[in-house]
């Protein structure tokens, strides 16, 4: 493991505890406010509210596109958030927001089993990646850069993100003329706003896209009527099918490389060297993803929407993402108030998921372009090209009990082929490696 080094700002306080940058009001050209550092509070408390707009978005989108009540996601988010906080010793500045990684295995196990079923699997997800946590915290986390090469983590995010084009679809079809309008308010807003604004593209879509549903009649405000203004969320319960399980091991994969992907951008941007915090951050995250499903919520994951805020703001204060925490669980005790975000109709879901779905796959490309794959190694091209069509054509096979579908395969047909290749390979001498070790990917980027 990497050895610790002393912050660029100084000492550090206690876990929830910061010291005040400069005179809290301004932050100096070239500098940063950064993690255990906080400017006044009604600026902190500004940007940590901030943070919440920003996942607000994609956040909401998963429990929308899934069935799951997207007050308890956010719920179980401002939970995950808070416990993020508190084992990564208030080092890591991060939003613990709605995976999308999970949509189609929910929406899969949904279909076969109910939906305790679908959240038992998160259940699994979150108990597997939170092992994962335990033992890199254990033995170091290098053996994750072998097991899992860029081309290996590009190929998955990739078929995840294509995997879910079919579900785009069945969303657009149900109101073409809103979903096409939100689609171009989010690539308008993405090239018309500077700063924050345009880093919150999505959730500007999501917002035109609904403005327009509104007076095409397509959104019931009778749940929002009948919602108390204080209460607790619906919580659920789940249930446990192995039948289930391979849709969601893949989902593992990814998270391991989100996480980790966060602190390397971090890490980047602060100057603070965040490898011994690798092994909490995925413990962490495994168990707000754990929390999550045992209690009717979706899995969570790092939020790159957040590193976006934090790089308009240049403020990488802990204290603004305990802010967002506590105001996401606040929102989230207002039944009126998920009921409100639950009247986005689907037409507006299939704008904001078709650019979003793309974006998962095209944040694969970016994986091995960052990384410089070398696609003339044909153990390289070899796996994503299999892979790939696998995963997007959806291939399904049973066996028993248990049923694995294109996500499942496609993950799994990766890992076999690439390290079975390559092993081959190497007996053979048939094909050079590459000469260094492949470096982390990028953090999502939706």
């Amino acid at each position: 493991m990497s050895q610790q080094t002393t912050p660029p700002w100084g000492t550090r306080p206690g876990i929830f505890s910061w010291n005040l940058y400069g005179d809290g009001r301004h932050i100096a050209g070239g500098q940063v406010v950064g993690p255990h550092q906080r400017l006044s509070w009604p600026r902190t408390i500004g940007i940590g509210m901030q943070h919440v707009v920003a996942m607000f978005g994609a956040t909401f989108l998963v429990p929308l596109i899934t069935g799951l009540p997207p007050a308890t996601t956010l719920f179980f988010s401002g939970i995950g958030t808070f416990l993020f906080l508190l084992i990564t010793r208030g080092r890591v500045p991060s939003y613990l927001g709605s995976s999308f990684a999970f949509i189609a295995p929910i929406a899969a196990a949904n279909e076969q089993g109910g939906m305790a079923v679908a959240l038992g699997g998160v259940v699994v997800a979150g108990v597997l990646l939170a092992l994962v946590g335990l033992l890199v915290n254990w033995i170091g986390h290098s053996w994750i850069d072998r097991v899992m090469p860029p081309i290996l983590t590009g190929t998955i995010v990739m078929l995840i993100g294509f995997n879910l084009a079919p579900a785009a679809w069945n969303n657009v079809q149900v109101a073409p003329v809103t979903a096409i309008v939100t689609i171009l308010a989010v690539i308008l807003a993405t090239v018309l706003f500077k700063g924050i604004l345009g880093r919150l593209s999505i959730l500007l879509g999501v917002l035109v896209g609904y403005a327009c549903a509104l007076v095409r009649g397509e959104v019931s405000f009778d749940l929002v009527r009948e919602a108390g203004w204080v209460g607790l969320p619906h919580f659920q319960t789940p249930q446990f099918s192995v039948a289930v399980l391979g849709l969601f091991v893949p989902v593992v994969l990814v998270l391991i490389a989100e996480n980790i992907g966060h602190l390397k951008s971090v890490a980047a941007m602060t100057g603070e060297d965040l490898d011994p915090m690798t092994g909490r951050a995925l413990f962490a995250d495994g168990l707000a993803t754990t929390l999550a499903g045992a209690g009717g919520g979706s899995g969570t994951t790092t939020y790159a929407e957040n590193i976006g805020v934090m790089a308009a703001t240049r403020v990488y204060s802990t204290a603004a993402y305990l802010v967002a925490a506590i105001t996401a669980f606040l929102l989230s005790l207002s039944p009126k108030f998920g009921a409100l975000i639950a009247t986005i109709p689907g037409g507006v879901l299939g704008g904001a998921g078709t650019v979003l779905y793309g974006m998962i796959g095209i944040l694969g490309a970016r994986i091995w372009v960052q990384n410089k794959v070398d696609f003339a190694d044909p153990v390289n091209l070899t796996t994503a090209a299999v892979a790939l069509i696998v995963g997007i054509a959806n291939f399904t096979w049973g066996w028993g009990a248990l049923t694995f579908e294109g996500i499942a395969l496609g993950s799994f047909g990766a890992l076999a082929i690439y390290h079975a290749m390559r092993w081959i390979a190497r007996w053979r001498g048939t094909h050079q490696e590459p000469a260094s070790p492949a470096s982390v990917p990028a953090d999502e980027a939706v």
